[in-house]
């Protein structure tokens, strides 16, 4: 066992890879020309490093310093939206109809909305809606416009800023308040994001944009988004972004289930055939991105003035959190992911102690080892959750975990078995004839002939081919 001491030794970096962070972060600073960049390391469940890059002499921004976080702001909403579903207000596949009537939008299923895919249009109608007072579109009309739908819904991921207006006005209308209240009460304070809302309160940043050919600034207003504050509005820290990363890896049961927390986590949209290519697609709320072989979640945030990134690197425990005052910056979008992969790469995550089982299911204990689908083998093996995988001997082949469903069967959790179910098939005696997984049987023997093998098998059994036969 390790001491407290102990683990936050281990989770400390080292100075190399603190020194290659600093670096990463310094040249997105100076190539990127922004004003201000700050950012921060989770690893462990812990903040482990931050730093930051200023154009101003003796100053540098530090975790409380608030910036402008844009798009950062829908993954919020997407809790929000997560747990009036947990709590039995609604469902994902209703539409949006059921709990919003009125809009013309409202054949769009609430799922839809939360992964882009409902055939919403990008942006409202009217002059740029980030660069206009929210007072110009007062109502959802004004921010969805006479003709929203421009694709089928669940066909394609089209990202649409008004469908997370709408998602914000479904949060008000079943909770009664305004959504900001509802995300302090039931999500910022609970985590402990005292530095997030939906107003700059100082210490903050001042936005601005930078000159494509001279190295000049030009101040960037500020503007009430209104409607679409739910789209962009918010403004964080990299200390309470950091938190919140910690929050999507683990869950919080005082605001979202880890396996909910998962779920936002997991393709729901359709990708286009550049995002395909490109590794990209979109969960509930939350980007994914595969940058070579890491499997990235979060989200990107850009308004007039601001950038922002969160990266989630699950498998490695690690995320990232970038922020900076400027409009645009040509390298500004790798830099989350590169922290996470310096990490990940300099310092691999340090494995649990293995240790034994404290008590199995004999039962179960003896349905492990080899298996067969006809004549492919497979490995059964009980999880130290109480769960088992199923897994190919050899690269090729369908695999997957299995979660136990407390009445002797298990549900698939990935793959091509996600949702079917596996169960143990047995003989009068109590013996196991065969497993049954989605009307596949597999046997202890490749067509055993004790087993009910569709189809039958071969009286002859097994034989060799003589010559000339």
């Amino acid at each position: 066992m390790t001491t407290p001491q102990e683990e936050q030794e281990e989770n400390a970096l080292l100075p190399a890879t603190r020194r290659a962070l600093l670096h990463r972060i310094a040249v997105a600073q100076a190539d990127g020309r922004a004003p201000s960049l700050t950012a921060a390391v989770v690893r462990g469940g812990e903040l482990v490093w931050s730093g930051s890059r200023t154009s101003v002499d003796g100053h540098a921004p530090d975790g409380d310093v608030q910036y402008r976080i844009g798009s950062i702001t829908k993954t919020f909403v997407a809790v929000l939206v997560l747990r009036l579903r947990d709590e039995g207000r609604l469902s994902l596949e209703d539409p949006l109809d059921k709990h919003l009537p009125g809009t013309p939008a409202g054949q769009a299923t609430i799922a839809q909305l939360l992964a882009h895919s409902a055939g919403l249009a990008a942006e409202t109608p009217g002059p740029w809606w980030e660069r206009t007072p929210g007072a110009l579109r007062p109502e959802l009309a004004d921010v969805l416009g006479e003709n929203p739908v421009l694709h089928p819904g669940g066909r394609r991921f089209h990202y649409s800023n008004p469908g997370f207006a709408l998602l914000g006005a479904l949060v008000e209308e079943l909770r009664r308040e305004p959504w900001d209240q509802v995300l302090r009460r039931e999500v910022l304070e609970p985590l402990g994001l005292h530095r997030t809302g939906t107003d700059p309160v100082a210490p903050a940043a001042g936005g601005w944009a930078v000159h494509p050919w001279a190295d000049v600034l030009l101040p960037e207003q500020v503007e009430e988004l209104g409607r679409m504050a739910p789209a962009g509005q918010l403004w964080s820290t990299t200390a309470d972004l950091a938190r919140f990363a910690v929050f999507l890896m683990r869950g919080d049961d005082r605001v979202l289930s880890a396996d909910s927390v998962a779920e936002m986590r997991a393709p729901a949209a359709p990708p286009e055939p550049g995002d395909l290519a490109a590794g990209s697609g979109y969960g509930l709320g939350l980007q994914i991105q595969h940058w070579g072989t890491r499997r990235l979640v979060g989200h990107s945030g850009s308004v007039p003035g601001f950038l922002a990134n969160l990266s989630v690197g699950v498998e490695d425990d690690v995320a990232a959190v970038v922020l900076a005052n400027c409009t645009s910056s040509a390298p500004f979008w790798s830099v989350g992911p590169d922290l996470v992969r310096i990490v990940a790469e300099a310092e691999p995550r340090i494995p649990e102690p293995w240790r034994p089982l404290p008590e199995v299911d004999q039962e179960v204990l003896a349905l492990t080892g080899p298996w067969y689908w006809g004549t492919q083998a497979y490995l059964l093996r009980l999880l130290p959750d109480g769960g088992v995988s199923l897994d190919p001997v050899g690269a090729s082949g369908r695999r997957s975990r299995f979660r136990a469903a407390g009445d002797g069967t298990w549900t698939g959790l990935e793959g091509y078995y996600a949702g079917e179910i596996l169960r143990a098939v047995r003989r009068p005696d109590g013996t196991v004839s065969h497993l049954d997984l989605g009307s596949f049987f597999f046997t202890r023997t490749p067509y055993d002939p004790a087993a009910p093998v569709p189809g039958g098998v071969d009286e002859g059994g097994w034989r060799g081919l003589r010559q000339g036969t």
